[in-house]
């Protein structure tokens, strides 16, 4: 079992100095500092956050959606989905496969333009233990709603939490879930501009249903090709339906365990043929 992340440290050594014959040198030598530091005090900040950043083998915004065309008991089963994923030994040991054998994850409740809460903020799962901790945080947070689907507004909001969250990586993904087209908010394009910008790959999990009173409303057109068109984009990124609650929680699973391991999904793994 890979054991939990312990944070780096800085140790800076100092020597034993005569105090009168150092302090000319100790006021020559603050003047220099500061004036250097002025000078580059932008670049200096940037670098240091860097510096301090914590690398990750993926940095994984789990967004979903909890606008009012999604019940409130079937809102619940969509977390017990995600929850069940992430505690699971296939999730696990793809984390552990990778090459650092962490991850980084938050999981973010969206709706309205004005609606994205994270239900578990950022957190490194790199074994069982994590991924469990993780996963009660999740089940445990307040139910909030919203009424509209606002998908651009979703993806910038993903795009800044991976911007601003002390992790690095290679890969940056923001895994959209969603029962229907975007009727507010943020245009989309705009939303891919950002996401082009910071480097972030947006991969779909449309939730698709013909019955109403189910699961989640019917739309008038086809989900799985309006998530295709209009909602993922970069290098790699895929859409993969659930039409079921069953099949939500296998799609989750299955897309989860793509998105760590970082391999191209095949057609079947996506359920289409070939």
């Amino acid at each position: 079992m890979i054991s939990s992340l312990q944070h780096r440290q800085l140790l800076e050594g100092a020597g034993l100095f005569n105090l009168p014959a150092m302090k000319n040198f100790v006021q020559m030598f603050s003047a220099f500092t500061g004036a250097v530091l002025a000078g580059l005090s932008c670049a200096g900040v940037a670098d240091a956050r860097f510096q301090d950043e914590i690398e990750v083998d993926v940095e994984l915004v789990l967004a979903v959606d909890i606008s009012y065309s999604v019940d409130e008991e079937e809102a619940q089963r969509q977390r017990e989905g995600y929850v069940a994923a992430l505690a699971s030994e296939d999730v696990i040991r793809s984390i552990q496969g990778g090459p650092l054998g962490r991850i980084a994850v938050t999981y973010v409740e969206w709706a309205d333009s004005g609606y994205q809460r994270a239900a578990a903020e950022w957190t490194i799962i790199s074994d069982e233990e994590d991924a469990l901790n993780f996963a009660a945080r999740v089940a445990a947070a307040p139910l909030e709603r919203g009424h509209y689907t606002a998908i651009g507004a979703a993806i910038a909001d993903g795009v800044q939490r991976i911007e601003n969250n002390g992790y690095t990586s290679h890969r940056r993904i923001i895994d959209i879930s969603g029962d229907g087209p975007q009727n507010q908010g943020m245009p989309l394009t705009d939303a891919h501009e950002l996401a082009r910008e910071a480097q972030v790959v947006i991969n779909g999990l449309p939730v698709i249903s013909d019955r109403v009173g189910r699961w989640v409303r019917p739309v008038e057109l086809h989900l799985d090709e309006y998530f295709d068109e209009n909602v993922i984009f970069g290098p790699g990124a895929f859409v993969l339906p659930a039409r079921s609650e069953q099949e939500f929680r296998q799609a989750i699973l299955r897309k989860l365990v793509i998105e760590i391991a970082g391999a191209a999904p095949s057609r079947e793994e996506l359920g289409r043929a070939p």
